[in-house]
């Protein structure tokens, strides 16, 4: 009987113990460019209307596109909170503010709202986005003054909380972006998102002004694996998401930034 008993406990103790709770499941990735790129080209079809509705897309990491067909805007996911470059037209907030929803975001996350170009295509929603987040809003010197004194329905009155000029850094948690600045007002946003141990540089070109040879030169001597450009037709966003392959080229800045002058 005593060994009868002590074969159980021994056997009891070898049991495997299950802990309490749900075993961790692991998070997909949300609009992974596999298949929301297709759907992104799908959508557009080749046109650069403004005004278009264009699904997200997840560019790497914590990078995604949530603009429209014709203008370009990127949102980054931090870890205290978001970064949104670009609010497209006035009109394209609302549509911004949807992908943002759909990737299971908030727009109330944004703290900070970048631009690129100094025109309504890219300053004229981000009166609208930054009452909908409360974010902060950071832009040349140019860009802020566009913003202060308006330009009717087109670029609503919105002011920068912070100004910022070439090579500025913008940092929040695990984001840092730097700032490369253009004689015409315009920035362009370099920055590095890693996920599982792979890490891309990531350039936000904002767009070829002729004769700007020095803000070109500093776009393609710079590091640069991924290139999103302010209007998607500058760099054939169509012809890159529609195979759904990640967008990785280390030579593509040095293309965009010999154009002459970069198709819209």
């Amino acid at each position: 009987m005593f060994a009868e008993t002590l074969a159980a406990l021994i056997l009891a103790a070898q049991q495997i113990v299950i802990p309490f709770g749900h075993p961790k499941v692991n998070e997909q990735p949300r609009a992974p460019i596999e298949t929301s790129g297709p759907l992104w080209a799908a959508a557009c079809q080749g046109s650069s209307d403004r005004n278009r509705a264009a699904p997200p897309v997840r560019i790497h990491a914590n990078s995604y596109l949530v603009g429209t067909c014709g203008l370009s805007s990127m949102l980054i996911v931090g870890d205290q909170g978001d970064v949104l470059i670009d609010g497209g037209e006035a009109g394209d907030a609302d549509l911004i503010s949807a992908n943002i929803r759909e990737l299971g975001y908030s727009p109330s996350d944004i703290r900070y709202i970048l631009h690129s170009d100094t025109d309504a295509g890219h300053l004229g929603g981000i009166a609208k986005l930054q009452r909908m987040s409360g974010a902060t809003i950071v832009a040349s010197p140019g860009g802020a003054a566009l913003l202060r004194r308006g330009s009717g329905d087109e670029i609503p009155l919105a002011e920068a909380g912070r100004i910022v000029r070439d090579g500025d850094e913008v940092r929040l948690g695990n984001i840092l972006l730097t700032a490369i600045a253009s004689p015409s007002g315009g920035l362009s946003w370099r920055w590095v998102s890693c996920e599982t141990g792979i890490c891309r540089t990531i350039v936000y070109a904002a767009s070829r002004v002729p004769g700007d040879s020095a803000t070109a030169a500093s776009i393609a001597a710079g590091p640069c694996e991924i290139l999103v450009t302010a209007m998607p037709a500058a760099s054939e966003m169509v012809k890159r998401l529609v195979v759904g392959q990640p967008l990785f080229d280390q030579g593509a800045c040095k293309a965009y930034a010999t154009q002459e002058s970069a198709p819209q």
